[in-house]
């Protein structure tokens, strides 16, 4: 895991490391249950871990209490199996909003501008002279950003758009997101006083309202029953036929299938994919289209970010096995991550605590 300060962490709690340094990249639950054997007290898992009633049952029988996952995202993990084997499932959010949004940021302006085509063309000797008709793609200024799931990274990534290319804001969430809103809202008054055209924004009734509205639709929901598929063959053909479709947040969430066929039938129509339905696979036919961007699940690996993760991964099994209580705020960690001073003694996201009977702390009482 990147960094050190997550081996600090656990070296401070007086923990012995065994680091697994097979050169599979996804493990098994053989291989997991194998590593985890007749003692261990927690353990740090990724993301692409199955994590459910064998490997906890296997933690607890050696002595385990404590599991965390290196990502912000735990639909990888059985939490009730968990909560039935009194082990704690940790997660490292309030590191991963900006580098994500970031990152999708980059997929939009990689899609609107062709730019992986452009590469591509270079790289393979055809330029011979500019043409006026060469790689047209879409100007994103004025246009209209849509936003399905307006939590912090959603919200974070609206900012960038509304403010570093002035586009016009819709959005729709569960949850009325007021401080994107009033940023908007305050910027749009900016460019006003300027002497410039004002952004506008609303929040949608309906997903399907986004996608026909919309000239870019970033996808920021949480993965549930209810998103499984949430684009699918019926909404992709609500959505604009040069539109731009960008997914920073689980593979599941686009049918994968249908987004194929859409992109075969629709050449103007572009997305730029950092997850996928099948991780680490791809659909047959996604690889070979011109008209989308596809990266490795990358949307949190700036240094900063992972290093972050690796150490809120590694707090909250030390903290656990020192008996510390949960951090009060799991979206407020930078006291976690201070390197001038010791992190605070308390475990930064638990997300079964409540389950658990877990106590709280606040900065007060640490």
């Amino acid at each position: 895991m990147p960094g050190t300060s997550w081996i600090d962490a656990l070296v401070a709690a007086d923990c012995r490391l065994e680091i697994c340094t097979a050169s599979k990249t996804i493990l098994s639950q053989d291989d997991i249950a194998q590593l985890i054997g007749d003692r261990c007290d927690g353990v740090i898992g990724q993301l692409t871990e199955e994590w459910g009633e064998r490997l906890f049952s296997a933690l607890q029988r050696a002595g385990g209490s404590a599991y965390s996952n290196m990502a912000v995202g735990f639909n990888n993990v059985d939490v009730e199996a968990a909560t039935r084997h009194g082990i704690t499932v940790g997660n490292t959010p309030g590191v991963l909003t900006e580098t994500t949004a970031e990152l999708a940021a980059s997929l939009t302006l990689a899609a609107a501008r062709r730019v992986v085509e452009a590469d591509y063309f270079m790289r393979a000797g055809k330029y011979d002279g500019w043409l006026p008709t060469m790689f047209i793609g879409n100007l994103l200024k004025g246009q209209t950003v849509g936003i399905i799931g307006a939590g912090r990274i959603g919200s974070a990534y609206a900012r960038m758009m509304v403010e570093g290319f002035k586009m016009n804001l819709i959005y729709y969430d569960l949850y009325q997101s007021k401080r994107l809103e009033e940023s908007v809202t305050a910027y749009s008054r900016f460019l006003q006083s300027q002497g410039e055209p004002p952004v506008t924004w609303r929040r949608a009734s309906s997903p399907e309202e986004v996608l026909q509205v919309a000239d870019v639709v970033s996808l920021h929901p949480v993965l549930d029953k209810t998103t499984f598929h949430l684009l699918d063959e019926r909404r992709l053909n609500m959505m604009k036929k040069d539109a731009i479709l960008v997914n920073c947040s689980r593979g599941p969430v686009v049918d994968e299938v249908a987004l194929v066929r859409h992109l075969k039938a629709n050449p103007a129509f572009r997305a730029a994919l950092d997850v996928f339905e099948d991780e680490p696979l791809m659909k047959p036919g996604l690889s070979t289209l011109p008209n989308v961007v596809v990266v490795p699940h990358i949307a949190s690996a700036s240094q900063w970010t992972r290093a972050g993760m690796a150490a809120l991964a590694a707090l909250n099994v030390a903290a656990k096995l020192q008996g510390y209580p949960v951090w009060h705020n799991p979206n407020d960690v930078l006291a976690f991550l201070d390197p001038n001073c010791p992190p605070p003694k308390a475990c930064p996201s638990i997300v079964n605590a409540k389950q658990l009977g877990l106590p709280t702390a606040t900065p007060s009482k640490l």
